[in-house]
This record gives C-alpha cells, sequence and structure tokens, in this order.
C-alpha cells in the first residue's frame, strides 16, 4: 500500500458546470481504480478556468466578490463534484470508504515576490487584441500563456503553510479519499488571531508537493495532458523521458526545456518532494494512464538517483 498525492490538471475537469459533472465520471473511475488497489488517495485539483469564470460572473452590475473568496467557492464547486462521481464509483465496487472535500486555506508570505509579479494563468484564453483592449479596461494584467493565447495571470506566491494539515492527516489515517488543497489552496496571510484572505492563486502542483511532504506520502502523481515528460518539446528531434534524476531535471531546467505556464511548475514541484522525502518518487503522466504509469509502464518517473 502507498500513500500518493494526486495532482488534477484541467483535462480532469470542465470548463462550466455541465462539462464537469460528465467529465469527473470518468476522472473519478480513474482514481478509484487507485483506490481499490489498496492504496490511500488525496487528490488536488487545479481552478484556473474556474475561479476566473467564477470571479467575472460575480463581479458583473457592481458586485464585489474578493478573489479569495472566489477561490473558496471553485474549491467547494469543484470538489461537490469530484466528492459525488467519486462516491458513487465507491458504491458500485462496494469499497468501505468515503470521500470528502476540505476547503483548505494556505498560508503565504505577504512579502514573497510573487505579488509583485503576477505569473499564473486564470480564466479563458483571448487572441492579442482582446487581451489588450481588457487589460486597458480593467488594469488587469494579461500574458501570452504557452502558444495557446493569452490570458489573465494573478500573482503566485509559494506556500508556506496547509492550514488544515491536521485535519487532513486524520481523515487520511481513517480509509477516506480526501479531496484538499484545491486549487493550490485559498491564499492566507497570517494575523494576530486567524488568517485574512489575499488576491492569488498558489500553483497547485506546488501546493500538492508541499501536501505530499507533510503527510509523509511515497508517491506525488501529477495528473497532466501528456502521457511523458519530453525534451525539444514541438521540434523534429521531440524526446519523451521515462527517468529524470534529480540532477538530469535540474539540467533540463537550466536549458530551457520546459514551459513556464506548463511543465514548468510540474517539475519543480517534483523536484522538491524528491529533494525532501527519502525514498520516495514522483510521476508525471496522463489521467487515462495513471494506474500503468505506477506499475512502472508508463509516464515519467522522477527520483534521487540516475537511472
Amino acid at each position: 500500500m502507498s500513500r500518493i498525492v494526486v495532482a488534477l490538471g484541467g483535462n480532469a475537469l470542465g470548463k462550466d458546470p455541465g462539462e464537469q459533472i460528465n467529465i469527473v465520471k470518468n476522472t473519478a473511475k480513474r482514481l478509484v481504480d487507485l483506490a481499490a488497489s489498496g492504496n490511500e488517495i488525496i487528490v488536488t485539483h487545479g481552478n484556473g478556468p474556474q475561479v476566473g469564470m467564477i470571479y467575472k460572473n460575480m463581479n458583473q452590475q457592481g458586485t464585489v466578490v474578493p478573489f479569495p473568496e472566489c477561490g473558496a467557492m471553485s474549491q467547494g464547486y469543484i470538489g461537490y463534484h469530484l466528492q459525488q462521481a467519486i462516491q458513487v464509483e465507491i458504491e458500485k465496487r462496494h469499497l468501505r470508504k468515503k470521500c470528502i472535500t476540505v476547503v483548505t486555506q494556505v498560508e503565504v508570505n505577504p512579502k514573497d515576490p510573487g505579488f509583485k509579479n503576477p505569473t499564473k494563468p486564470i480564466g479563458q484564453f483571448y487572441n492579442r487584441e482582446t487581451a489588450q483592449k481588457l487589460a486597458q479596461e480593467t488594469n488587469e494584467v494579461y500574458k501570452e500563456d504557452a502558444g495557446r493565447g493569452y490570458r489573465r495571470v494573478v500573482a503566485s506566491p509559494e506556500p508556506v503553510k496547509i492550514v488544515e494539515l491536521n485535519t487532513i492527516k486524520k481523515l487520511v489515517s481513517n480509509n477516506n479519499i480526501i479531496i484538499a488543497c484545491g486549487g493550490g489552496g485559498i491564499p492566507v496571510v497570517k494575523k494576530k488571531y486567524g488568517y485574512s484572505g489575499v488576491d492569488a492563486v498558489i500553483d497547485k502542483d506546488r501546493t500538492s508537493s508541499k501536501l505530499a511532504t507533510l503527510l509523509d506520502a511515497d508517491i506525488l502523481l501529477i495528473l497532466t495532458t501528456v502521457e511523458t515528460v519530453k525534451i525539444h518539446f514541438g521540434q523534429k528531434d521531440q524526446t519523451a523521458l521515462r527517468h529524470l534524476s534529480v540532477r538530469e531535471a535540474k539540467k533540463y531546467v537550466l536549458q530551457n526545456e520546459f514551459a513556464p505556464g506548463s511543465m514548468l511548475p510540474k517539475i519543480e514541484a517534483c523536484l522538491y518532494f524528491v529533494e525532501h522525502k527519502r525514498g520516495v518518487k514522483a510521476i508525471i503522466t496522463s489521467l487515462t494512464k495513471a494506474k500503468d504509469a505506477l506499475e512502472g509502464k508508463t509516464g515519467t518517473i522522477i527520483s534521487k538517483e540516475d537511472k
């Protein structure tokens, strides 16, 4: 049995409620496959498209809904759909488990340099002209995102502390599938008493890595749109990587092989986890190949040692 933190990418979710309900049915099957093999499963997920949609819709006609509240809504909305779909799969297979969503706050440093340089994409894609027009009208920042178009970007500070960590630990130990740290967690800063939300989106892979480290997980499994990590991506000499040591991964990072808005944060999250825990591994693969990747049949495995 392994304790696995599974970080879901946007392909495992949907852009609107109707689409998401249908997509997470398949997502749930893949996740429960892992749990049915005897593993402890903690699920995290992104929220870029969802929190952008919520913020846009909630702040029309003069309404002012702060960004942290929109992040909290996205955790509940996505967690609700995932939780329902996972529970259906659990009951179909007669497993003695429950699925629980924990609305999770993640402490950040108010002096984090990320607040001065917004980098985290949220919401939908726009062409250049539309993005420029929106930036002028709203004073929001828009940047090109990995060759796919322009998106609004917000601050992406580093996660410092997972506020509900002890609760998550207890729930995992009681044979539950846990959904936590959705969208990287609701970013909050420490006050004299309690916490206060701030406008930001923490990268979900970095929070997932921290959560996996603090939970003493055996595996960090990052699920995305590709089966394996590739170097020279999109070029004639594109090469899939099945195994990466910390040394090799750092070399490719320095060579700018991984796009900042796409694969780079996933690689950095894996490096953090592998370097902080002995005898663990991180895996990057697609949702449909998750079980095969855990069995060593595919995916990109990142470990401390050279293969």
